[in-house]
């Protein structure tokens, strides 16, 4: 069952957890992915309830993205298998299959196409209505292309690497608390 909620009554939780990792969840071509992000933001945009999200070019993540304009996030509440975190932000879902190795149980969507995940039952459907590359040189933080951008370490798999990230905001079609 899902418990219809306005996100904003929500956004202080959310805020919180993202700081902890939340997944982001997206599929296409009969694929389902997740990964963890620590960055993302909830708020209005065009008057529009929004969720924005930052995906790294090299990602798994990104091709799904580009396919299904799409995005599910699914966020912690109460106790959680801490693990399933770590999995989903260093396991790529390139070479795995993160619903079956994780062991998380797919929520059918309400709006956008994209499942949650009943462990992790505070759900955000969203749908792409804007997207941009961030230009690295860009970015006004000081040491910030070595430290999140180094342009020694290729491998695209690695937990920080060359890649720019792109920006994805979602338009929120339905947002809700998945219940037994």
């Amino acid at each position: 069952m899902k418990r219809d909620i306005n996100v904003f009554d929500y956004a202080n939780e959310i805020v919180k957890a993202i700081g902890k990792g939340v997944l982001l969840n997206t599929c296409a071509d009969g694929r389902f992915n997740t990964m963890t992000i620590g960055w993302g933001s909830l708020g209005i945009e065009w008057n529009k309830p929004v969720f924005t999200v930052y995906v790294r070019e090299s990602r798994f993540t990104t091709q799904l993205l580009r396919k299904n304009k799409a995005f599910t996030i699914s966020v912690p509440m109460g106790e959680y298998d801490r693990t399933v975190l770590g999995q989903a932000g260093s396991l790529t879902g390139w070479k795995i299959d993160k619903a079956k190795d994780l062991a998380i149980t797919l929520e059918e969507p309400a709006a956008n196409g994209v499942p949650g995940i009943r462990e992790f039952p505070l759900t955000i459907e969203c749908r792409v209505i804007y997207k941009k590359e961030q230009p690295i040189k860009e970015i006004g933080i000081e040491g910030i292309e070595q430290r999140m951008y180094p342009q020694d370490e290729p491998d695209p798999y690695a937990g920080r690497n060359n890649s720019p990230h792109t920006e994805y905001i979602g338009e929120i079609v339905a947002a809700y608390i998945i219940e037994d």
